[in-house]
């Protein structure tokens, strides 16, 4: 998940993979249920001269002594500046916070109390400047609470969260403020902008007034009391998944590992002893849960671990997330209503490309027939090879397992047999040759000569490779470790922005859960990490091929973010990729012709789970957040959705809602999880446009492609950028043709 380094952002409800407020890990709130107050300094209520004039007074020194502050201050060093990891400790951030805070309230007191007329250059301009030294703050905070969420980080983020959400809002409510806002939309036609200008103005006056700029006095109170009570909301979700994550199934004797590779059984035994238990473990994230669920020839052991997996969030103890469930669904509701909206996915899908939630279903729908069947087909082949294990009743902890077997069988393809091809180093090698021959941008590592916040974490910097013209940094923190949330993002900490004639380029980041094995071993991983790796670098390459110019264009609608990142999944089977990078781990040769044929061969092998998996999951997201009623049991709900939409027993849904991050740990994602859907519908189709080409690295489209979709960021429509990328809207055919469903 991406985090944003400008004022507009924290308004865009996502960007590339990420909240637009760095999301802090979750507290509880304060013994009277409700957050603490915050009290946003605000000037005297003087004459508007006299605050402008004490405001800039109150800037110019506020500045002076947040230049002092590390967690504040401009990021120096080598490189245009770079994260200062080395002096970041957790017990200054409150600190920072309050001086952060108060800053950016100067800051937007001198434009509000501005006593010239309203214009671009006096009103937006520094709303687009302000807020970087509490941004800084909150970009390294944000970090540690994904990658190092000690218990100090928690108790930070419980104190905090509320009074940064409370300050954003104190923007958002500022009459003056968004009266200067108002009065250049109006005149916005006649005002000489550039059409880029133009439409920041547009896409601002709409955040504002969608965030509640326009509700009576008493309504903003209202309004900000919700995002306060959310915003610990989040965080508490956030805690308590985490700290079921943080949990393991215990392997104790040999007989346990029936089935398991080495490799994996290598895993799970360093595993054990990062944790100082004897045996193997399983540890409750999908990184090592999966791998095991698909190997496993012990059933029950893999129901234990996959009811572990599935049950976290729902266990009865002090991290179960229901009761928050229910209290972040009503509060959404209650905001929707607010501000004039039907319902909270109205509300959400408000900045999207699809706009109305029935687009969305609609699409869903048109997938959702030919998944099933599907499935239906995929259990009917396992449920021959289970009957001889005399399994009578097929469940979904048999799914993952006997698919393995049935993909043996048909396609004579183990996926064991794969992994010696996909060592961790070369893949990340590869994928840096993919963005250079689409994009001629080159990767020189240099580790060690900038700091890093995990002695794991690697860095290269990136360059134009014809030019040598320098793009920015690439981090890459690919291994799981306790205290660090599960699954793959990426992370934007610092993006591309010109408008204050400066060119500030890309610090972005990679955030991977790959299982190390013993020490000094490859690290092997699995044609499905591989793609995860491609995915996240995808979102990368977004950044690192900015040519914004005002920072609240970086990012992108949240049904359009997931597109680039999708995209890139292709280049992992490629030819050029396989002959060069997939390299046996001891032999050191490339994988044979005939393996390759026989993975193109399963190309579509279980598509019916996958998506239905998926789908299971984003139809619940946007079913939840388009009742009427209120919620009242979580369970009674998932299951009734289930079996309304007629939901294969066999399948269990990828996030069940008391472990559904994406919805509850911040708005990010609800009411959005159908976006992998719509952007995978331009995914598709741009691999139809290689296709055509017969060159899956031809130059033009890759150039079309870098030009409309990548470097203009939010700058321009994205319907119109597909429109002029491939002459056309996206197909929807391709996506079924893709994941080999029926096209009529």
């Amino acid at each position: 998940m991406s985090m944003m380094s400008r004022f507009g952002l924290l308004f865009a409800l996502a960007s590339a993979c990420g909240p637009a407020k760095p999301q802090m890990t979750q507290p509880a709130p304060p013994a009277s249920g409700q957050p603490e107050p915050y009290a946003v300094p605000t000037p005297p209520q003087a004459p508007a001269v006299d605050q402008y004039v004490q405001a800039k007074a109150d800037v110019q020194r506020l500045r002076a002594e947040a230049d002092k502050d590390t967690m504040l201050a401009p990021w120096g060093g080598p490189y245009g500046g770079v994260p200062p990891w080395d002096q970041v400790k957790s017990d200054r951030f409150p600190a920072a916070f309050g001086k952060g805070i108060t800053l950016r309230a100067a800051e937007i007191a001198v434009i509000a109390n501005n006593p010239e007329a309203p214009t671009f250059a006096n009103t937006f301009v520094p709303l687009e400047d302000s807020g970087r030294y509490l941004n800084r703050a909150e970009t390294l905070f944000s970090v540690l609470a994904s990658s190092l969420n000690t218990k100090d980080v928690q108790a930070i983020d419980r104190e905090w969260s509320p009074k940064l959400t409370e300050a954003y809002d104190a923007i958002v409510f500022d009459p003056k403020l968004f009266a200067r806002i108002s009065a250049i939309y109006d005149a916005r036609t006649t005002s000489n902008l550039t059409p880029e200008q133009q439409r920041l103005v547009e896409e601002t006056h709409k955040d504002f007034v969608r965030l509640g700029a326009k509700l009576t006095p008493d309504q903003k109170v209202q309004m900000g009391k919700i995002n306060q009570e959310l915003s610990v909301l989040f965080t508490d979700f956030n805690k308590k998944v985490l700290a079921d994550e943080d949990t393991w199934v215990v392997l104790a004797k040999q007989d346990e590992l029936a089935g398991l590779p080495e490799t994996q059984v290598s895993a799970l035994k360093r595993a054990a002893e990062e944790r100082k238990v004897e045996g193997w473990a399983v540890v409750n994230t999908r990184s090592s849960v999966d791998p095991f669920l698909s190997a496993s020839a012990r059933r029950d052991l893999r129901e234990k671990v996959w009811r572990a997996f599935k049950s976290r969030g729902e266990n009865g103890n002090d991290n179960d997330t229901n009761a928050t469930i229910v209290k972040i669904v009503d509060l959404r509701a209650k905001r929707a209503a607010l501000l004039g909206y039907p319902t909270h996915a109205h509300w959400r899908m408000s900045t999207t490309m699809a706009v109305d939630p029935q687009k969305a279903t609609d699409l869903m729908m048109r997938v959702w027939p030919a998944a099933v069947a599907r499935v239906k087909q995929e259990v009917a082949d396992m449920k021959k090879l289970a009957a001889k294990d005399k399994v009578a009743t097929f469940e979904p902890w048999d799914y993952l397992y006997y698919s393995e077997k049935v993909r043996k069988q048909k396609y004579a393809l183990d996926q064991d047999l794969l992994k010696p091809y996909f060592e961790l180093n070369n893949m990340i090698a590869a994928s840096f040759f993919m963005a250079e021959q689409l994009y001629d941008l080159s990767f020189t590592e240099i580790t060690g000569k900038v700091p890093v916040f995990h002695p794991d974490v690697r860095v290269w910097e990136v360059k134009d490779k014809s030019t040598g013209k320098y793009r920015g940094l690439f981090y890459g923190d690919y291994f799981a470790r306790a205290n660090k949330r599960s699954g793959a993002w990426a992370s934007t900490y610092q993006s591309h922005e010109t408008f204050t004639g400066k060119n500030q380029t890309v610090v972005t980041s990679n955030n991977n859960n790959f299982v190390r094995g013993k020490e000094g071993e490859p690290v092997l991983i699995s044609l499905d990490d591989a793609e995860t790796l491609f995915h996240e670098f995808g979102h990368a390459l977004h950044s690192l091929l900015s040519e914004v110019n005002y920072p609240s264009f970086s990012t992108t609608p949240r049904d359009f973010v997931e597109y680039p990142s999708q995209v890139h999944e292709m280049w992992v089977m490629s030819r050029p990729i396989l002959e060069k990078y997939a390299l046996h781990a001891k032999t050191k040769k490339p994988m044979p012709a005939a393996l390759i044929k026989k993975v193109e061969a399963a190309d579509k092998f279980n598509q019916g789970y996958g998506t239905v998996e998926y789908m299971l999951s984003a139809i619940l997201d946007m079913q939840l957040h388009m009742m009427k009623e209120p919620l009242t049991d979580v369970k009674a709900f998932e299951r009734d959705t289930l079996k309304k939409i007629g939901a294969p027993s066999e399948v269990a849904m990828r996030h069940r809602l008391p472990q559904f991050n994406h919805l509850f740990s911040s708005d990010s994602y609800s009411a959005g999880y159908y976006s992998y859907l719509w952007s995978e519908v331009m995914d598709a189709d741009t691999r139809e446009a290689f296709a055509e080409a017969k060159d899956v690295f031809h130059k033009p489209t890759a150039a079309k492609m870098r030009q409309f979709i990548l470097a203009p960021g939010n700058s321009t429509d994205r319907s119109e950028a597909y429109r002029q990328f491939r002459g056309r809207d996206p197909d929807v055919k391709a996506l079924l043709k893709k994941r080999g469903f029926p096209t009529k």
